[in-house]
């Protein structure tokens, strides 16, 4: 059965940074690239980060470009955003998934809550 646990989130000041990480399990998780998402109050899910099944590339949201970054350690089932200079909109619960397209909608994790607050 696919699992997807998201963990790292936090409460953090403007400016500040965290590391989130997913742990996957369930599939061969090596094969597929991998995504983060995020959803503010209010909004629809949105893609911020994606990483290729070998980590060779990356791309990112426009407004995270250059504050985040999207790494993956496939010997540990695991893909991570280290997130710098966070701003009040990067509030949101992040989640992660393989895709996209998202590869497993009907197992989303329960997000990890990332609040940027002074």
């Amino acid at each position: 059965q696919v699992q997807l646990v998201e963990s790292g989130g936090g409460l953090v000041q403007p400016g500040g940074s965290l590391r989130l990480s997913c742990a996957a399990s369930g599939f061969t998780f090596s094969s597929y690239p991998m995504t983060w998402y995020r959803q503010a109050p209010g909004k629809e899910r949105e893609l911020v980060a994606t990483i290729t099944s070998a980590g060779g590339s990356t791309t990112y949201a426009d407004s995270v470009k250059g504050r985040f970054t999207i790494s993956r350690d496939n010997a540990k089932n695991t893909v991570y955003l280290q997130m710098n200079n966070l701003k009040p909109e990067d509030t949101a619960v992040y989640y992660c998934n393989a895709g996209p397209p998202v590869l497993w909608p009907a197992n989303w994790g329960q997000g990890t809550q990332v609040t940027v607050s002074s």
